[in-house]
C-alpha cells in the first residue's frame, strides 16, 4: 500500500488490510492481540516501525508491542511514559481526524520527556510532504461503542514512523490507520475481556455473592470459559434444573445445549454419586463425582457452586463450574491402587485385607462387670445390645451405634455345626513353593504364584476376598458360610492348586495347606489371622509329609 498513489489503491492492498485485521481479532491472548496490532502496522499499512502504547491501570502507557526494528524493540519494549507527557503530545501538533501528527519542527521539544522513542537525526525534507525521521504520528485508541470515536477513554496509541515510499501519509493513508487504530481497540477490549475470565472464576469462588456484573460482560465471560459452566434454577419447583450451559461443557459431556436444558446435574450424575451430589452446599459448594456423557460413559469433574442474582432484588440462579479432572482422578485411582494391592498377584496385599476384615469387626469398650450383667439382662453377648445402655462399639477409634450402622459377626460355636453361618478366614500356605524357587529360580516362583492367585480367585464367590499376605501365604475372606461350607471351601481350592502349573517352560506343582479361623466382633484383624494361622499349622503338620511335597 506505501508504494501505491492515491486515491489509486489496489484491490489486493485492501484483501491485506482486512486480513491483518482479521489476524488481530483471532489472537489467542493479550499478548498476542497486541502483537498482532503492531505488525498489521509494519504489514498492511507501510510503515517501518510501530510501537503500541497501552494504558495501564495507573493511567500511565507501556511500550505493550513494537515491531519493525528488533533494536528498538529491546530498547523501548516494556518502558512507560507518563500520561501527563502523552496528553502534551497528544494536544499538540496537527489534528487529523483523531490522528495526531508532530512535524519535526515542533517535536523538539518533547526530546526530554519520559515517553519512550526511537527517532533518528536526518536531513531536511527536500520537497513539502517528504518524511522527516524525527516527524511523529500518533493514532489513538478509544474504547468502543462510543459515538465519535475521540470521545470515549483512551485505550493506548499507535505510534509509527518512516514511511517506506518516504512521504507523509495522504487522506487514504489517514483514513487507513484512523480505521485501523478504531479495529484494533475493539480487538484489544475483547482480548482483554477474554483475559479477565480466569481472573473472575477466582473471584466467584472467593465471594460467592459479589459478582454483579452487566449482563453483557458476564454473557461473554461464560460464553469463553475455558471450562464447563452451567446456569441452574435456584429454588421452586424447578430447583435445579440446568437453564444455560456453555461450549465446553457440551463438548465434555458430549451432549448439545437444547438436550442439556432438559436435565438437572442430579440426573446425570452417576448414581454412586448422588448422595455426594446431594451433599454439596448450594452457597459456595465443591464436589468430585461422575457426570454421564451421552455415550453412556462417565467422566471424572470436579464441581463447585456459585450463588448469582439476576438484578439487586431479582431471582438468585446457580453458577456451577465443571472442571474436566478424569487424568487426576485415573492417577489417583491407580496410586491407590499400587498401595492397596500386590504387585506381582494384582490381589489386595497385607494391609488391605486387615482394612476389609477390621472393617467387619467391633471392639467392645465397658468398664469391667458391666458387659456380664449385660449378657444377663440381653440374654445373649453384649456385643449385641444397644449403645444406649452404658457402653457402645469402636471401630478405628470412633463410637458407633450397633444397630443402626453395624451388624455383628458372629462364628459358629467350636466343635459341631450348629448351622450358625458367620466370616470364614483361610488361611493358605503353599506346600513345596520354596523347592521350586530353589530349583527352577525365582521367575518360576513368580509364575506359580500368579498362577495360584488366578485358581483362588476362580475358586470364591463375588464379594469374597483373595489375599496375598505375603511370600507363599493367602487368605480368603468368605462371608456367609457355615463351617461344612468353609471346609468344602477349602477342599476346592486345595484340589485347584495341585493340578500342574506351566512355569518356565515345565510342568510343576504345590500342594496347599489351609487352616480355617472365624472371625467375630471383639476381636481384632491379627487375633483373626493368628487364629487361622495356627490352625492351618495344625493341618500342615497332620498331613503325611509326601503329600505336601510339591512336584
Amino acid at each position: 500500500m506505501e508504494t501505491e498513489s492515491e486515491p489509486y489503491v489496489r484491490l489486493a492492498s485492501l484483501r491485506q488490510l482486512h486480513q491483518v485485521m482479521a489476524d488481530m481479532n483471532t489472537a489467542r491472548s493479550l499478548a498476542d492481540t497486541l502483537q498482532s496490532v503492531a505488525d498489521g502496522v509494519v504489514g498492511a499499512l507501510g510503515y517501518e516501525m510501530a510501537a503500541v502504547n497501552l494504558v495501564r491501570q495507573d493511567g500511565d502507557l507501556v511500550v505493550a508491542a513494537f515491531s519493525g526494528n528488533s533494536a528498538a524493540e529491546s530498547l523501548i519494549t516494556g518502558r512507560v511514559g507518563s500520561r501527563d507527557s502523552w496528553d502534551r503530545r497528544l494536544n499538540m501538533g496537527e489534528q487529523w481526524g483523531d490522528l495526531v501528527f508532530i512535524p519535526h519542527t515542533e517535536g523538539w521539544v518533547l526530546d526530554d520527556d519520559d515517553v519512550p522513542q526511537w527517532y533518528t537525526d536526518g536531513p531536511a525534507p527536500r520537497f513539502e510532504d517528504e518524511w522527516h525521521p524525527s516527524d511523529r504520528l500518533f493514532a489513538p485508541m478509544y474504547t468502543p461503542g462510543v459515538q465519535g470515536g475521540s470521545s470515549g477513554e483512551l485505550l493506548g496509541v499507535i505510534s509509527v514512523d518512516r514511511p517506506r515510499n518516504g512521504r507523509r501519509p495522504g487522506a487514504w493513508g489517514r483514513e487507513a490507520l484512523q480505521m485501523y487504530a478504531f479495529q484494533a481497540a475493539i480487538a484489544i477490549s475483547n482480548a482483554r475481556l477474554r483475559a479477565n475470565m480466569q481472573r473472575a472464576l477466582v473471584r466467584l469462588e472467593r465471594d460467592q455473592q459479589a459478582l454483579r456484573a452487566s449482563e453483557e460482560s458476564f454473557r461473554q465471560a461464560f460464553e469463553y470459559a475455558p471450562s464447563g459452566m452451567a446456569i441452574a434454577e435456584m429454588g421452586g419447583d424447578q430447583h435445579g434444573r440446568i437453564l444455560r450451559t456453555n461450549d465446553a461443557l457440551c463438548r465434555l459431556l458430549g451432549r448439545p445445549a437444547s438436550a442439556m436444558r432438559r436435565y438437572s446435574f442430579s440426573d446425570l450424575v452417576h448414581p454412586e454419586d448422588i448422595g455426594t451430589l446431594l451433599r454439596t452446599s448450594a452457597e459456595g459448594g465443591r464436589a468430585e463425582l461422575r457426570l454421564g456423557r451421552r455415550d453412556g460413559s462417565y467422566v471424572w469433574v470436579s464441581l463447585r457452586n456459585s450463588v448469582v442474582a439476576d438484578a439487586a432484588d431479582g431471582p438468585r440462579f446457580l453458577l456451577t463450574h465443571v472442571e474436566d479432572i478424569e487424568e487426576r482422578k485415573r492417577r489417583e485411582l491407580q496410586l491407590a491402587h499400587r498401595a492397596s494391592h500386590d504387585s506381582l498377584t494384582g490381589l489386595p496385599n497385607s494391609a488391605e485385607l486387615r482394612s476389609r476384615l477390621s472393617s467387619r469387626l467391633c471392639r467392645r469398650q465397658a468398664q469391667p462387670g458391666v458387659l456380664e450383667s449385660l449378657d444377663a439382662a440381653y440374654g445373649h453377648p453384649a456385643f449385641d445390645a444397644p449403645t444406649g445402655h452404658g457402653f457402645d462399639f469402636t471401630q478405628g477409634g470412633e463410637a458407633f451405634d450397633g444397630f443402626d450402622h453395624h451388624v455383628h459377626t458372629i462364628a459358629p460355636e467350636d466343635g459341631r455345626d450348629d448351622g450358625t453361618k458367620g466370616l470364614a478366614v483361610l488361611f493358605c500356605d503353599l506346600d513345596g513353593f520354596k523347592s521350586i524357587n530353589d530349583r527352577f529360580g525365582h521367575n518360576a516362583g513368580d509364575a506359580v504364584l500368579i498362577e495360584v492367585a488366578r485358581r483362588l480367585s476362580r475358586g470364591v464367590r463375588d464379594g469374597d476376598t483373595v489375599a496375598r499376605l505375603g511370600g507363599d501365604e493367602f487368605v480368603i475372606l468368605a462371608d456367609g458360610l457355615g463351617k461344612a461350607d468353609a471346609q468344602d471351601l477349602a477342599v476346592r481350592l486345595r484340589n485347584e492348586i495341585i493340578q500342574p502349573i506351566r512355569a518356565e517352560g515345565r510342568a510343576v506343582r504345590v500342594g496347599a495347606s489351609f487352616g480355617i479361623g472365624w472371625a467375630h466382633c471383639g476381636m481384632t484383624a491379627d487375633e483373626v489371622l493368628k487364629s487361622a494361622d495356627e490352625r492351618m499349622y495344625v493341618e500342615k503338620r497332620s498331613r503325611p509329609k509326601q503329600h505336601r511335597r510339591a512336584g
